[in-house]
């Protein structure tokens, strides 16, 4: 039997997309016993995931975190994180270890001078290379995303106009310039034209709220009798639901829309028709939908594109043509046809 430790502190889209590693590191290492370390808040992300025999995460300090680790005695730690705590955590245990390769100065000059000379590789296959002296290999069955039955939501709990299919839209995202400004959002609503769920955390409530006030005014409710064919209608879910609550309704819709965010990776999960919105960040850095059903929705070629691997409070350029200048020109699946992994 083999104990390996799988290392990921955060955050939500990134530890979903280490699924692959932890399942095929369970089913394709003979009696292989897979921990899974990560912070606190993101504990529920693993918690259902049967192929993870025990969680440890970190609550308090390195020293408490290490105290419990130790006392495992694992045969082999694979880094998927590969910072400082992760490098003292490997350096105090002292056992054999593989990282990931984050590929910091690849990343750099494709920021700083546009110069692309990242690997096209997506990031899980990246992951994965990292288990690969173990004899693992990618088993091309997808990411993993499990909801506890407590928190799946019954369609018939939502308003009678999205009881029968909905689109849903991921409004958050960590930064700003990750984000399409609240009138682009509601123009996407306007061009989706039909039933939409709004995803978000509490912190997206405000933005949620301006959306469907919006679609409540009266110049819109006249626009939408004069025009039949004006079927928008807003339910604001941000805030409602935590995030296992947020994946159930992703994995029922009929197709998701997302900023480069966790719930974009959550839909990918569940295989399903995802339009990815990037704004300041871009597919090339490896971490698009991992699933073969994504349109990328970006503004090509623009100058300042990507002008961080993260992102901003502000466009540092001051436009923010990368939102700004967004064009929808998509083609939706038939509402209610959506699959399910």
């Amino acid at each position: 039997m083999k104990k390996i430790l799988i290392i990921r502190f955060s955050s939500i889209g990134d530890i979903v997309l280490t699924t692959p590693v932890i399942r095929c590191v369970k089913q394709q290492v003979p009696g292989a016993e897979v921990h899974f370390c990560t912070k606190a808040a993101f504990r529920n992300i693993i918690a259902s995931n049967p192929y993870v025999d025990k969680v440890f995460c970190l609550e308090h300090s390195l020293k408490d975190l290490l105290s419990q680790l130790k006392a495992e005695n694992y045969d082999l730690v694979l880094d998927l994180h590969h910072n400082l705590r992760t490098r003292i955590l490997k350096s105090r245990l002292g056992k054999p270890s593989k990282s990931f390769d984050k590929l910091n100065l690849e990343k750099w000059l494709l920021v700083k001078f546009k110069i692309n000379r990242m690997p096209k590789v997506h990031i899980v296959d990246r992951y994965l290379a990292t288990a690969a002296s173990l004899g693992v290999t990618n088993d091309k069955k997808g990411l993993d995303y499990f909801i506890p039955e407590k928190d799946e939501v019954d369609l018939g709990t939502l308003p009678s106009t999205h009881q029968k299919g909905y689109y849903a839209i991921a409004i958050g995202a960590q930064h700003y310039t990750k984000r399409l400004p609240v009138d682009r959002l509601i123009e996407l609503c306007e061009k989706i034209n039909g039933p939409i769920i709004l995803l978000g955390g509490k912190e997206d409530m405000t933005v949620g709220h301006m959306v469907d006030m919006y679609f409540q005014t009266e110049p819109c409710k006249s626009q939408r009798e004069a025009d039949p064919t004006q079927n928008t209608v807003i339910f604001n879910a941000c805030g409602q639901y935590n995030l296992n609550g947020s994946a159930s309704l992703v994995r029922q819709a009929t197709a998701v829309f997302s900023h480069d965010t966790g719930l974009m990776h959550i839909a990918a999960a569940f295989q399903k028709k995802i339009y990815s919105i990037w704004g300041n960040t871009v597919p090339e850095f490896g971490m698009y939908p991992y699933t073969q059903d994504f349109e990328v929705l970006e503004v090509k070629n623009l100058y300042c594109r990507p002008c961080s691997k993260i992102g901003y409070s502000k466009c540092p350029e001051r436009h923010f043509r990368c939102m700004r200048e967004q064009t929808f020109d998509f083609t939706l699946p038939v509402l209610g046809q959506s699959s399910q992994a």
